[in-house]
């Protein structure tokens, strides 16, 4: 019960100041030194992107949309540099749905055109780094800013990933199809209590979906953190956890 308690606690009170237990040796072989040495690839459902070790024992399941400005925040200042640092130490693995819902909701073509560079970065075994670049230098969601143009843009500054396939693959909306796949598979996490698909961020961690209630707790760098060294340290206590505040 004692832990029951605590596991309320630090979805509900995201706006507590939580002490880290700093840096912990890996279990599971050597960290990876940068976040390009992270590995990645294609689920087998063919709309999920993976990063990180395939063994880690804790996986974070990511929904975002590419013009989200949550995300934006949840990636540069929330708990996006705490989720690849412990990815970097094996302890997490992260899975991507890409979402473009916000094209429909306020206009334009910049999220398809976001997730399907995306798409054509991970071919060239770009994707994180690609991915952190684009929402370090995401444009205001009302302005549509992710043209073909600036997409090249910023390509250029991921080492290794310009190039003739690359470009063309921006260009042409080469995996249009994935785009609307991933949307598709977006709509369908939602289930019949969100039947639009269940907001961005949208966090599921160990197959367990943290609430829209406690969605603050991902912009809380410390927070996310503390909850994900928790999860680490007690998995069966998080699976067997009453995340509902009624």
């Amino acid at each position: 019960m004692v832990r029951r308690g605590k596991w309320a606690a630090v979805c509900a009170a995201a706006v507590l100041v939580l002490v880290g237990c700093g840096q912990r040796q890996s279990q599971y072989g050597p960290d990876f030194a940068t976040a390009g040495d992270l590995p990645e690839g294609l689920g087998a459902d063919g709309t999920t992107i993976t990063v990180g070790d395939p063994h880690a024992p804790v996986t974070v399941h990511l929904y975002e949309d590419p013009r989200c400005p949550y995300c934006e925040e949840f990636e540069t200042t929330g708990g996006g540099p705490k989720l690849q640092e412990a990815m970097l130490q094996r302890s997490v693995r992260t899975e991507y749905t890409l979402a473009s819902f916000l094209d429909g909701r306020v206009g334009g073509t910049g999220s398809k055109k976001a997730v399907n560079a995306l798409r054509a970065a991970l071919e060239e075994g770009k994707f994180v780094e690609y991915h952190e670049l684009l929402y370090d230098n995401q444009p205001d969601e009302s302005v549509d800013g992710y043209t073909d143009a600036y997409l090249l843009e910023l390509a250029g500054r991921v080492k290794g990933l310009r190039g003739p396939e690359f470009d063309a693959a921006v260009r042409s909306m080469k995996y249009r199809s994935f785009v609307t796949a991933s949307q598709e598979a977006y709509v369908t996490s939602g289930g019949a209590q969100d039947p639009q698909g269940p907001g961005t961020p949208t966090a599921v961690i160990n197959d367990k979906r943290i609430p829209a209630e406690y969605n603050a707790l991902l912009l809380k760098s410390e927070t996310f953190a503390q909850l994900l060294r928790d999860i680490h340290d007690s998995p069966g206590e998080w699976q067997d956890t009453k995340l509902s505040p009624t």
